[in-house]
């Protein structure tokens, strides 16, 4: 048939190769079943043959891939699968502005880099505006990115501190209760930030850091009262904030700071009786110049790509619902 065509791509290196073919070819089979077509593999090349569209839409794949291998950068299920959600959606050319740029540098020198154009948008957005809100799901990298901004403006000297904060929903006024001083009392609820931290800036660096008051880890009603001057400030499971306590939080931003806010609108914690301020804010502020609002969705997920399936499942059911 006149439609059936094949191509060639060649990979020069072993290392490449076994990169972009995945474990017992994994990410070959994925691009097979995703265009319909046969891919043959030989050494450091690959023979894709089948209807000539599905052809070309399979080796733009693959050399997304090869582009990925040549940076160093293992690559995995979910990556396969995100470029080829985006040839579906016909949008693959977007697949270039998450190649071609990282956020920061780890402590040990490894790229933090967006992995999809939902986390590129919000890491722009951050860059551009003083107060962003990043909306999304659980997976979609929210906080981690902000920690890694955080510290990009502090390394540049940008921002004499980072501050990060989030609602200890579950203590409210029994925080004294709990055993420890202010940071052993605060510790669970503030994990995931220092998680971000630790792999970003190294322990011992975060450590000297925290002891010289240029990073401030604490939950959110310690931030009363005060002004936030030349500081990176994130807030962090916004969406467990009261409309109150949201503006309160709005309010401390002083000359020369950022502010990051992010949550889940679908995972309040807060009791049924009590608005979301994350809810609330996005009527109230949106229009604002200088303030960006940036909603991730389940295309942003990077965790296990179940998680997506999850989301979506779940989204669909409150859906139903209602």
């Amino acid at each position: 048939m006149a439609d059936i065509t094949e191509k060639s791509v060649e990979f020069y290196t072993i290392e490449h190769a076994m990169n972009v073919f995945g474990n017992y070819d994994e990410n070959i089979k994925i691009i097979e079943e995703a265009f319909n077509v046969k891919v043959l593999t030989r050494g450091t090349s690959i023979r894709i043959s089948g209807h000539s569209k599905n052809v070309s839409n399979a080796e733009t794949i693959v050399n997304k891939l090869l582009d990925i291998a040549k940076q160093g950068q293992s690559i995995t299920r979910q990556n396969v699968l995100y470029l080829v959600g985006l040839s579906n959606e016909q949008q693959i050319d977007k697949a270039d502005e998450i190649l071609t740029d990282y956020v920061c540098l780890t402590a040990k020198g490894k790229q933090i880099k967006y992995k999809t154009h939902g986390q590129k948008v919000y890491v722009d957005a951050m860059k551009k505006n003083d107060i962003v809100f990043g909306i999304g799901p659980a997976g979609t990298g929210k906080t981690f990115l902000a920690v890694a901004m955080a510290v990009t403006a502090f390394r540049n000297k940008e921002v004499d501190r980072i501050i990060l904060t989030r609602p200890a929903v579950e203590a409210g006024e029994k925080l004294g209760f709990l055993p420890g001083d202010l940071q052993n009392k605060v510790d669970p609820y503030l994990r995931p930030l220092y998680d971000g931290l630790y792999e970003i800036m190294g322990a011992d660096l975060y450590m000297k850091y925290l002891e010289r008051g240029m990073i401030e880890i604490a939950p959110l009603a310690y931030m009363r009262g005060r002004t936030l001057d030349n500081s990176f400030i994130i807030l962090d499971e916004a969406q467990n904030t009261t409309p109150e306590q949201m503006k309160m939080f709005l309010t401390r931003i002083g000359f020369n700071s950022k502010a990051v806010i992010t949550g889940d609108i679908t995972q309040v914690d807060l009791p049924g009786d009590k608005k979301s301020g994350l809810r609330e804010v996005t009527n109230i502020l949106n229009g604002i110049e200088g303030i960006s609002f940036v909603n991730l969705t389940e295309k942003d997920v990077v965790r296990h790509e179940l998680v997506q399936k999850i989301i979506v499942a779940y989204d669909k059911y409150d859906s139903n619902k209602k």
